[in-house]
């Protein structure tokens, strides 16, 4: 996948849904949205935490001001497969992104060395964190995603997360895709995702089904049933078809 982004900043509001309301979602947003670029995909991510795992713990309290790291890849890659690594940072309820694009082995590398080797303004922030925090890698979380935008506002997107997966071992994107369910199957995490407000239209439609916001963390969640504070799911399975 290219032509991604590497710095933005939107509000991002996540919904768990009933089938029932996924669908409903799905036929009142119709004339208002159009398939996204890369519609249906898989989105693999590792996210990195210290060895108490206080970042996420920290995150759980709901501080104003929140951040972190994570290595993330479209599918499983192979060692040269493009791959990125976020920054990801929360303050007052806007989310602000930055990414640098590396392959599936310098992604791995930069948080074993604590430095990505390149110089440019996004990198000296990534490396500020890596300094700062020690960070080294907690957690693989996984997930396939439907994606759309609007027709009328571009910068507005709509998400479904489904087969929400984690695993606490071969923590490395090139590792494979599997891990258990940390939602319930029949689940699914929506996101809305804008830089002004959310359209008449949807706020009508979230309403009118009676949908109103989650505090949900995937990573957070996971690390839960890591500490035995929330339920699993069984184990999610899929087939894994590539292997660095």
């Amino acid at each position: 996948m290219s032509g991604f982004q590497s710095s933005f900043q939107r509000v991002e509001v996540k919904y768990l849904l009933t089938p029932e309301q996924y669908y409903a979602i799905r036929r009142g947003m119709k004339p208002f949205v159009k398939p996204d670029v890369y519609s249906h995909y898989t989105i693999c991510s590792i996210y990195c935490d210290t060895a108490d795992y206080s970042l996420v713990r920290a995150s759980l309290d709901k501080p104003a001001y929140k951040e972190k790291l994570r290595l993330r890849s479209y599918g499983v890659p192979g060692s040269r497969d493009t791959s990125f690594v976020e920054l990801k940072k929360k303050y007052d309820g806007v989310v602000y992104k930055r990414r640098v694009t590396v392959n599936a082995a310098q992604a791995a590398d930069c948080v074993s060395a604590g430095r990505l080797s390149r110089d440019d303004q996004i990198s000296r922030e990534i490396n500020w964190f890596l300094h700062v925090w020690q960070p080294i890698p907690a957690a693989y979380i996984g997930y396939d995603r439907e994606a759309w935008a609007g027709t009328e506002d571009p910068e507005l997107r709509i998400t479904f997360d489904t087969n929400l997966r984690g695993r606490s071992r071969d923590l490395d994107l090139r590792a494979g895709d599997y891990g258990s369910l940390i939602l319930p199957r029949d689940t699914i995490l929506m996101e809305l995702k804008f830089t002004g407000g959310a359209p008449l239209w949807l706020s009508h439609l979230l309403s009118e089904n009676g949908i109103f916001p989650a505090s949900f963390s995937k990573y957070g969640t996971y690390y839960k049933t890591l500490m035995g504070q929330a339920p699993t799911y069984g184990s999610f399975w899929q087939e894994v078809k590539h292997y660095a």
